[in-house]
C-alpha cells in the first residue's frame, strides 16, 4: 500500500526562515500529508500546533538536539505539543571510525533511547555516508543497530548509497526497524554531492520503497539538501513523482 508522504522541513529552510507559516501552507498546498520538523524559526509549538491542524498536516517525526539529561524535557515537551512521538539525531564521521568510536556511539545512541522514553516518545537515528564505513566485515551502521535493539533507523536512502552500501539490502536486513524512510535523490558521483528532485536522479525508488516492511514503514519523507534549480519547484517534482509512480500519497 502507498505510504503517506511527508517533508523535512530542513528542505524549505531558506524559505521558512523568511516566513515558516506561510512555508506550511504551501507544503500542504502542494499535497504533502506530514511534515517532518528541523526546528521552529524562533516560533511557539502551540502557534505551529494550530496552524498544522487548520492544515490537516500530521507530523511524521522531527530531527532535534542530541537528547541529553540536561535538554531532554525540552525537547519532548516541545515535540508532546506539536503532536509528534519521534525524536531523531544523529552523530558525526568521527564517531563511526573504529570499533572503539563505535562503542561510544552506541553508549549515546542507547541513553537517548533511555531519556526519552519516559515522555512517550522513541528514539531514531539518521543516517549520513560514514556509517557505511566498514569496520572489519561489517558496516558500522550494522553495528549500532545490533547493540540498541530499541532504537528505530530513519535511513537515509541517498546518504546510504553514496557511502557504498546498497539501500535495498539494508532495508531488508532491517525491516523491522525502518519505519520511515528519507527519500532523497542525487547523482552519486564521486566526492560530489549533486541532489535532484525525487526521481530525477540514480536511485531506483520501486525497489528501494518495494524493500520496505509493509507493515512496519509509516512515512516517506522527502528531503533534499540543496537544488540546482528553484527549490519549490523541486519539492512539488519530487511530491508529484511518488504520487505518480503510485509509491506514496498525499492529501490530493
Amino acid at each position: 500500500m502507498a505510504k503517506p508522504i511527508s517533508i523535512q522541513l530542513y528542505t524549505v529552510r531558506d524559505l521558512a526562515a523568511q516566513n515558516f507559516p506561510e512555508t506550511l501552507k504551501t507544503i500542504a498546498e502542494i499535497g504533502y500529508k506530514g511534515v517532518e520538523f528541523a526546528g521552529l524559526h524562533g516560533h511557539d509549538p502551540k502557534e505551529i500546533r494550530k496552524i498544522l491542524d487548520d492544515l490537516g498536516l500530521e507530523v511524521s517525526s522531527s530531527h532535534t538536539p542530541f537528547p541529553t539529561r540536561d535538554n531532554v524535557s525540552q525537547i519532548c515537551d516541545t515535540e508532546s505539543i506539536l503532536g509528534n512521538t519521534r525524536v531523531i539525531s544523529g552523530l558525526g564521521a568521527a564517531e563511526f571510525q573504529d570499533r572503539d568510536a563505535v562503542k561510544r556511539a552506541v553508549a549515546k545512541f542507547q541513553e537517548a533511547c533511555d531519556l526519552v522514553k519516559p515522555y512517550g516518545m522513541t528514539f531514531g537515528m539518521h543516517n549520513h555516508w560514514w556509517e557505511f564505513v566498514k569496520i572489519g566485515d561489517a558496516y558500522a551502521y550494522d553495528m549500532v543497530m545490533a547493540e540498541v535493539p530499541e532504537m528505530f533507523s530513519e535511513l537515509d536512502v541517498y546518504w546510504c548509497a553514496f557511502g557504498k552500501a546498497d539501500p535495498v539490502e539494508i532495508i531488508k536486513r532491517h525491516q523491522t526497524r525502518i519505519p520511515l524512510l528519507h527519500i532523497k535523490d542525487g547523482l552519486l558521483k564521486e566526492g560530489e554531492h549533486i541532489h535532484t528532485a525525487v526521481g530525477s536522479g540514480k536511485l531506483d525508488f520501486p525497489s528501494i520503497i518495494g524493500a520496505a516492511n509493509d507493515n512496519v514503514l509509516d512515512w516517506l519523507i522527502v528531503e533534499l539538501d540543496a537544488s540546482y534549480g528553484d527549490m519549490l519547484a523541486d519539492v512539488k517534482k519530487s511530491y508529484e513523482y511518488l504520487t505518480s509512480s503510485g509509491l506514496g500519497r498525499g492529501n490530493k
